[in-house]
Parts: structure tokens; sequence; C-alpha cells
């Protein structure tokens, strides 16, 4: 049996209620797997024009590619910032169960 291809997405927000609900949502919508919350974190970046430093927290989704463009959605419809950070990055090796059962999670 074919593994399927996984990827972690990675977003964050300024509250760390605000990362619970975006990842219960994308849980709940099946477009991800699961989520795991970090916080805060320290965020150093340039927004119009000036450089900001922002106390954020981190949530890492695991979904599939088949359904990755179903989480973007999702994340860019209920995220509140007005570009929200979206990334994703191929799971290039993994448990051959974990897998699967990402697939199985995220399946509509």
């Amino acid at each position: 049996m074919e593994l399927p291809v996984c990827l972690a997405v990675l977003t964050t927000t300024d509250a760390e209620e605000k990362a619970e609900t975006l990842a219960r949502g994308a849980v709940a919508a099946r477009v991800a797997a699961c989520a795991q919350i970090s916080g805060p974190v320290v965020s150093v970046y340039r927004w119009q024009g000036a450089v900001e430093t922002a106390s954020e927290w981190r949530i890492q989704f695991k979904t599939t590619e088949a359904r990755y463009p179903a989480l973007e959605a999702y994340l860019l419809e209920a995220h509140d910032y007005d570009t929200p950070e979206v990334i994703a990055t191929p799971v290039v090796a993994g448990s051959p169960d974990y897998l699967r059962w990402v697939e199985e999670e995220t399946s509509p």
C-alpha cells in the first residue's frame, strides 16, 4: 500500500485562545488530522515598513497534500491577520501507521 504524502503546515496567531479555535476548527472540518500549539514565541518581522516584535502562538497542523488546499482556504478565511503565515513543509519520512492515520482523519 502506497503511503500518503503528508504535510506539516505552520501558522501563528496573537492569542492562545485564537490558536485553539483555529486548531479545533481545522480538525473538526477534517482539513487537519491534528494540530499542536506552542508558545508564546517571540516573532520579529517587518510590517508596513517597520520592524515589529510580538508574542505569538505557533500552530502546526498535520494534513495530506490532497487536503492542503482546503486547509489553506480555511486558515485564510478563519484567521484574523491581514496576511497570515501559512507555510507547508513536506513530511519526507514517517511511521506508516501514523501517515495512514493522517490520511484517514482528513478524508472528507
